[in-house]
């Protein structure tokens, strides 16, 4: 049962369509805009966010559409992530949100937070982040997993190290579409889209670095997005536009063509390429619970997590170490 995977493919594109200024447009139009679904229109009541200038902060979202969802008009947020472009310390930063966490929905009381998106598209969505977390959005990107797998294809595939554990895991069950594709091993692996999507959903088991459950499952995500990132780096230029052109059908957003330009501008400009991460919740600021309505969930000290996400979002300037980044999945 596949669920769709989310990752910074929207900085991977603003550094390629960097190279392309002048020649992007055409390409930029391939992208689905959802009409009605503008974040700059979203009331966030009383909620207080941070507005500071030189960072831009960009939620990803992948979700679980599936047909058989039903009356849940949007699906679920299988992966949030929030890619920000800091000018003013030259950093590029990757924070996931976990998906457990049991806060408040606008509207709807203490929920997970990915009921969300469920409840109310990305509109809602924000509204959350906004009232938990106080961080304002500058617009959304949402990527189906056939823009996932379509990209890690392009690019001949991305390699991942894997336990015996995880080989095993993955092939004997569906987490791979496509039973010629359940041949991995354990090490090194040079994963095809359907593989590397499979990867990527797995939570039962521990990964390379000993982590499991949905920690281990955003950290697998950020390693093969770092791991495509990297590849892609070594790629020709002729080959970039190709794969932007193969990916940008199955991708929403509410950014326009100008906006895109200028951040992936911006992003040149800055002169690197290294992505630094940070996990909300943060490891040591959060303990597993149980709600009466959403089964099991992360209890996370919100207050904390608020604070530490500021700091990274804001404070951290790609050298010194913050909690934030320290006790969290950190540095992949």
């Amino acid at each position: 049962m596949f669920k769709k995977i989310m990752f910074v493919i929207a900085l991977l594109l603003s550094t390629l369509a960097g190279c392309y200024v002048g020649k992007m447009s055409d390409s930029l139009d391939l992208m689905n805009r959802a009409s009605g679904e503008r974040l700059s229109d979203v009331d966030l009541g009383d909620a207080q966010v941070t507005d500071e200038v030189g960072f831009t902060n960009i939620l990803l979202i992948g979700s679980d559409s599936r047909s058989e969802l039903g009356s849940e008009k949007y699906g679920r947020s299988d992966t949030v992530m929030i890619a920000t472009i800091d000018t003013n310390h030259k950093c590029l930063k990757l924070t996931s949100l976990m998906r457990d966490m049991d806060v408040e929905i606008p509207g709807y009381g203490k929920h997970k937070f990915n009921s969300s998106y469920a409840y109310g598209g990305p509109k809602l969505l924000y509204q959350t982040i906004a009232k938990n977390f106080g961080v304002r959005l500058d617009g959304y990107v949402e990527v189906d997993f056939k823009a996932f797998k379509d990209i890690v294809n392009e690019i001949g595939g991305v390699e991942v190290e894997l336990t015996e554990q995880e080989a095993s895991y993955l092939n004997t069950t569906n987490y791979i579409n496509g039973k010629k594709n359940r041949n991995v091993k354990a090490g090194w692996n040079t994963m095809n889209g359907a593989q590397a999507l499979g990867y990527c959903r797995v939570r039962k088991v521990a990964n390379i670095n000993g982590t499991n459950n949905d920690q281990g499952r955003t950290e697998r995500q950020r390693m093969v997005m770092n791991g495509i990132f990297a590849k892609v780096k070594t790629m020709p230029m002729s080959k970039w536009k190709k794969i932007i052109d193969a990916v940008l059908p199955n991708i929403t957003t509410d950014i326009s063509n100008k906006d895109i330009l200028n951040y992936a501008t911006s992003v040149v400009l800055m002169g690197t390429t290294e992505i630094h991460q940070c996990q909300i919740p943060v490891n040591g600021h959060y303990t597993d619970g149980v709600s009466a309505t959403d089964g099991k969930v992360l209890d996370i000290e919100l207050t904390e997590n608020k604070n530490l996400l500021q700091e990274f979002l804001y404070d951290y300037d790609g050298k010194n170490k913050v909690e934030a980044l320290a006790e969290s999945a950190g540095d992949q």
